[in-house]
């Protein structure tokens, strides 16, 4: 599960999280919780939803909708990946958790690059490894095939920028959209999705072929709900 979080107001959405996350630090209720201490690198220094306590996560849900934040989300299924990894396999070949990336990448932000004047993308960096050079291939074939399925030009400036969370908003925020859409699938349990639902702009089950050879794409037209999903 791979997803991007196109902010209106990066700076803006930055301060918000930090002024929350001073409120929290100063809130006596949380005076000695170890996940708030800054040498566990944990909630003290940025929001991480998998490791924040469930009261700081309710916090951050509650502001998250205030930050105009738009999602894009492209899942793929362990099994549909199992038995393509047999096929590349069986020609020599290997399937990486790299390539997996680059792939949902390129379907990621094929359609959004052409939009603004300049695109800054920041990627979190995986490990000690920045990769810079592969995500601007896949950035780059991504534009080559939005230019060959719509036939114009998506040529507009774009830089990339590996960062860690703990210095990104941006990466905090996608976190946590991440972690309330994998509860869905996952645990089917959507309780923390609905609260961040308008967020979602396209979801993308790219293994659900049941209907179309492309995979489920969910939307405002085609709202995604627990009935719909195709068990894992």
């Amino acid at each position: 599960m791979v997803g991007v979080a196109h902010m209106a107001d990066p700076i803006g959405a930055g301060q918000a999280l930090e002024n929350l996350r001073n409120q929290l630090l100063a809130d006596a209720y949380f005076k000695g919780v170890p996940s708030m201490q800054p040498e566990a690198r944990k909630t003290a220094i940025y929001f991480h939803a998998k490791d924040d306590l469930p009261e700081i996560r309710r916090e951050v849900f509650k502001l998250l909708p205030n930050l105009e934040v738009k999602v894009q989300v492209a899942i793929r299924r362990k099994t549909a990946l199992v038995s393509f990894a047999k096929l590349l396999h069986a020609a020599g070949k290997r399937l990486t958790e790299d390539l997996i990336y680059d792939d949902l990448i390129k379907r990621l932000f094929r359609n959004l690059l052409h939009k603004a004047a300049e695109n800054r993308i920041v990627f979190a960096r995986r490990g000690k490894r920045t990769r810079r050079i592969a995500l601007e291939r896949a950035i780059e074939k991504a534009k080559t095939n939005f230019e060959k399925k719509w036939k114009m030009l998506s040529r507009k400036p774009t830089s990339i920028v590996p960062e860690y969370s703990f210095s990104s908003a941006g990466l905090q925020i996608i976190d946590y959209y991440l972690w309330a859409l994998q509860r869905v699938f996952e645990l089917r349990q959507d309780r923390f999705f609905q609260l961040l639902r308008p967020g979602y702009r396209l979801i993308m089950d790219l293994d659900d072929k049941r209907n179309k050879p492309y995979g489920e794409w969910y939307t405002d037209y085609n709202p995604l709900q627990l009935r719909k999903i195709k068990a894992f």
